[in-house]
């Protein structure tokens, strides 16, 4: 086969496949020869966005990472230096930099936690614990062997650090198993304090890379205005798939309704006033769930989804049409050209394996016949709960889904866009959690 591998075109791919910032910039013109007398001057290079921090430029998902964890400082989960620090320390060059320098500040963090515990510092150990968990994620978020040994191993060090931290700092969550085929499911419940009698539940799960404890800046606002939290990390996603083997899958309606036969059971939550959440990959999935899950009064995609299969094969097809065109014709031929691909740039083998694993998929061919199951369009007219789809004028991983998914809905609905000027443009309001939490709950509050 004729495919221009060259390096630039393959990061293309790996920017359409996984969201990243911006397309590959042109080289600064302050490196340009200086003009002379009666020549055209270079054009200027174009701003730099906010959302661009210069670091990692060589690979756009480490830098998009880096922003989210950055974003974390909002609900103390991180702090600015270490994650700069750790961002200083990592060789885009070198597949495993980024999870071995995030577990090393990761393991500072803990020993800094334990030192305190044991002076009978609660309060600083718990904040210490805090963050080492959300570094420990960090370094599974771009993990180059998703197999490995050692990424078991760091997930059970974060979730280990997260439980100290909820106990040491005495935040109202408990750790819960939420039964599930011939299982559980792993999750928290977070109750509001000071309510008076039943109160509405909001259940939140994230999507493909994100684990659920990594957004506690939506727990802590949904707290604060007297509703219960439960979370979950459903197949496919955060231990589930690292400790249990649970990959993702498109009838999503076999994992939200467990879940909801558990929260009804809770005391305290008011049965009737139950809204589901679904963050990135979860915005192409809760809809899936609402269309047979009739005891969800509010739903919200975030992003907002009709067809993810679609959406990431458009993303690919716009890079590699030829490649594309072999899937159906000729599978193995796909298959070969595809891991040519893998062998030459990280981004794009990172994608694949990761995509692979979390999928159940033995091969980048099964990958992609199983994402083109993820899909709403058949169902999506069953959805009666009131709908509200958030979006972004730079949403990266499934842009004009949002659009898609609103239009093609039948039931009450609001559309919710967010523009460079109230800075939620990026995926899921990337570091702009005071605006996102802002808008969103105040819908919430409306009609919960």
């Amino acid at each position: 086969m004729g495919f221009n591998l060259n390096r630039r075109s393959l990061l293309h791919v790996g920017l359409g496949l996984t969201g990243g910032l911006a397309l590959l910039r042109a080289p600064s013109a302050l490196s340009a020869p200086a003009s002379t007398p009666g020549t055209t001057p270079p054009a200027e290079e174009p701003q730099r966005p906010w959302y661009e921090l210069g670091l990692l430029e060589d690979d756009p998902v480490m830098q998009n990472q880096l922003l989210h964890f950055l974003a974390a400082t909002y609900s103390a989960q991180a702090d600015i230096g270490e994650v700069l620090d750790t961002a200083t320390r990592i060789d885009v060059n070198d597949d495993w930099s980024w999870p071995t320098e995030w577990v090393s500040t990761a393991d500072r963090l803990r020993g800094m936690a334990e030192a305190s515990l044991t002076r009978h510092h609660k309060t600083s150990a718990g904040h210490a614990y805090l963050r080492a968990a959300n570094y420990y994620r960090a370094a599974l978020i771009h993990h180059p062997e998703p197999s490995h040994p050692s990424v078991l191993q760091t997930g059970r060090r974060a979730v280990d650090a997260y439980n100290k931290a909820l106990v040491l700092l005495k935040m109202p969550g408990t750790p819960v198993r939420i039964p599930y085929e011939n299982t559980t499911l792993p999750g928290y419940l977070f109750r509001a304090r000071g309510t008076r009698g039943p109160a509405p539940l909001l259940i939140f799960q994230q999507g493909r890379d994100a684990w659920p404890e990594e957004s506690k800046y939506v727990v802590d606002a949904a707290l604060e205005r007297g509703y219960h939290c439960l979370l979950v990390h459903a197949p496919g996603q955060g231990m589930a798939i690292r400790e249990q083997n649970l990959p993702f899958r498109p009838d999503w309606e076999k994992v939200i309704t467990p879940v909801v036969d558990f929260a009804v059971r809770i005391s305290g939550v008011d049965s009737r006033r139950i809204a589901l959440l679904g963050w990135s990959m979860g915005g192409a999935l809760v809809p899936r769930a609402a269309a047979f899950e009739r005891r969800i009064k509010l739903l919200i995609p975030n992003p907002g989804v009709l067809d993810w299969g679609q959406s990431q094969f458009d993303n690919f097809n716009g890079y590699f049409p030829e490649l594309m065109a072999l899937l159906d014709t000729d599978p193995a031929a796909f298959d070969a050209a595809m891991y040519q691909l893998m062998t030459q740039v990280f981004l794009y083998r990172w994608y694949m394996r990761d995509a692979m694993h979390k999928h159940g998929a033995s091969s980048p061919s099964d990958l992609m016949f199983k994402l083109r199951t993820f899909t709403n369009r058949p169902v999506v007219e069953r959805i009666r709960c009131r709908t509200l789809v958030m979006d972004g004028t730079a949403e990266a991983y499934s842009g004009g889904q949002g659009k898609l998914l609103f239009d093609a809905l039948t039931c009450p609905k609001d559309y919710l866009l967010f523009t460079a000027e109230d800075t939620g443009l990026l995926h899921c309001q990337e570091a702009a959690q005071a605006v996102a939490n802002h808008r969103m709950f105040d819908w919430f509050d409306e009609y919960i």
